[in-house]
């Protein structure tokens, strides 16, 4: 019985795994990392595994259980995420989740023509400035990768141009520990100072291990230094199951979390305490007719839940995937695949979610998937929210009042919660009539407008401003530095 002056919040979610079996992972993977190990190509790396305990032979490294035991004891259960002006911003833990874009695309469908292209410098400022505008997406990662700046640093004119464009979060991908270097002045000149960065990071490092069972050289530099400044990286494999782990659904789970959880292990060694996004990952699902990893296959869906299950199982944040599609455009199958992720990852509990607006398979960038998946995302929180039992909300003196017969439309009730429900910006909920006199649009058209309204009339959150004019001063010095680093001339402007 229910305590009428008892608030309850019951949310929805679900499982895949029994805790028998949880514990059944574990201890495989445990048992791998112990006869197998994993292959460790910095030797830096491979001599804090060794005086930590673990057994190296050349670039292979076994490892003893219980250091695995010990990196998911002492690593931070909750990352703290602040925005650009140093105000908390998510919080990577428990069952919260937190919605962003992908990273890397080559390709965009273009917002004014539809029309696939490569992707440049200004679909990455336009990505930020959707980002900042979109009230259910809370972090920011590239999409694109330039193709109209040197290809040696589009990484750090990516994080340049998010940084100005969205006051969000930033999950950023370098490609060499020099560009990370530079990136993390470029974050640090911003934040005011590297204790400011540390004490409020605003971005989050993403790097991945190869599969299989590979920490690769970039990949441990880049660890090297992230972790060396105890600042934020998303660490997670990104295997294909029946290409680089077994095909089966037990084998690649068991691997992705070795992957996982070595991973771990050479974070906490080279900076105890070092905040780490280690749980769930990509574990793409081949179609063996194509031989393309399936963004949309329900086998995705499903190891990509066990693992995130096996993160909650160690208490670790967790990585994860939504609005995301392996058709070539925003169609019916998109909305299908990405509104399926969404579900999932929000009935899961997945806590930095990221790939929103991405199609086909992860090559092309979709502006219309992205601010269509802004109102899935709003409509499933809205779902997975529950159901609050209280005085107010079981209006038993409501019923009583109006009686038998009567209506609530004009009650003071009804006009206190009206506006309680979900509506959605572009979901279509008005009568034939009035959608024939709107010019009969389906849900593409009414995305691809507003896309461009937010394009054309957004008030982007940039650091502009006689306070600011010092940092991008700085910034501009750090590309001049990174251009003359690889041997190019020096940008004519950024």
């Amino acid at each position: 019985m229910i305590n009428s002056h008892q608030s309850l919040h019951t949310t929805l979610g679900m499982s895949v795994l029994t805790d028998d079996q949880k514990k059944e992972f574990h201890r495989q993977t445990l048992e791998v990392l112990r006869r197998t190990g994993v292959r460790v190509l910095v030797e830096e790396v491979r001599e804090k595994l060794a005086d930590a305990g673990c057994w190296v032979k050349g670039e292979r490294v076994r490892i003893p259980p219980h250091l695995i035991d010990w990196a998911i004891d002492v690593a931070p259960k909750t990352v703290r995420i602040s925005n650009r002006e140093g105000t908390p911003a998510m919080y990577l833990e428990g069952r919260k989740s937190y919605y962003g874009t992908g990273s890397d695309t080559p390709n965009v469908l273009d917002a004014r023509t539809g029309k696939r292209r490569n992707a440049v410098i200004q679909d990455v400022a336009n990505v930020s400035i959707l980002i900042d505008a979109l009230e259910n997406i809370d972090f920011v990662m590239c999409m694109g990768i330039a193709s109209d700046v040197p290809d040696q640093l589009s990484d750090l004119y990516h994080f340049f141009t998010m940084t100005y464009h969205t006051k969000k979060p930033i999950v950023y991908t370098a490609w060499s520990q020099d560009n990370l270097k530079d990136i993390i002045h470029m974050a640090e000149t911003i934040a005011g100072g590297a204790e400011e960065l540390q004490r409020n990071p605003f971005c989050i490092l993403y790097s991945e291990p190869i599969a299989p069972l590979t920490h690769a050289t970039e990949s441990l530099e880049k660890l090297l230094t992230i972790c060396g400044k105890g600042l934020p990286v998303v660490y997670t494999p990104g295997l294909v199951t029946g290409a680089t782990s077994p095909i089966t659904r037990a084998g690649a789970i068991v691997q992705a979390n070795a992957e996982l959880l070595s991973g771990l292990l050479i974070c906490q060694l080279i900076n105890k305490g070092t905040p780490v996004i280690a749980g769930a990952g990509g574990m793409m699902t081949m179609d063996m007719s194509t031989t393309l990893a399936a963004y949309g296959a329900p086998e995705f869906m499903l190891d990509w839940s066990a693992l995130c299950e096996l993160g909650h199982y160690y208490n670790l944040p967790v990585f994860g995937f939504a609005g995301c599609s392996d058709s070539k455009t925003f169609d019916q199958q998109a909305g299908i695949e990405g509104a399926l992720w969404v579900l999932t990852s929000a009935l899961m509990g997945g806590n930095l979610i990221h790939d929103v607006g991405y199609v086909e398979s992860g090559l092309t960038a979709s502006y219309e998937m992205l601010v269509s998946m802004n109102e899935t995302i709003g409509l499933v929180k809205r779902l997975v929210g529950g159901i609050h039992i209280n005085d107010e909300e079981l209006a038993l003196d409501v019923i009583d009042r109006v009686g038998p017969a009567g209506h609530f439309l004009s009650d003071s009730h009804t006009v206190r919660h009206c506006r309680e429900n979900w509506r959605s910006r572009l979901f279509d909920r008005e009568n034939r009539e009035k959608w024939k006199e709107d010019g009969e649009k389906d849900l593409g058209d009414r995305a691809a407008a507003r896309v461009r309204e937010i394009l054309d009339s957004h008030n982007a959150q940039d650091l502009g401003g006689e306070v600011e004019e010092a940092i991008w001063v700085q910034l501009d010095d750090r590309l001049a530095q990174a251009h003359a680093r690889v041997g190019l001339e020096p940008p004519s402007n950024t």
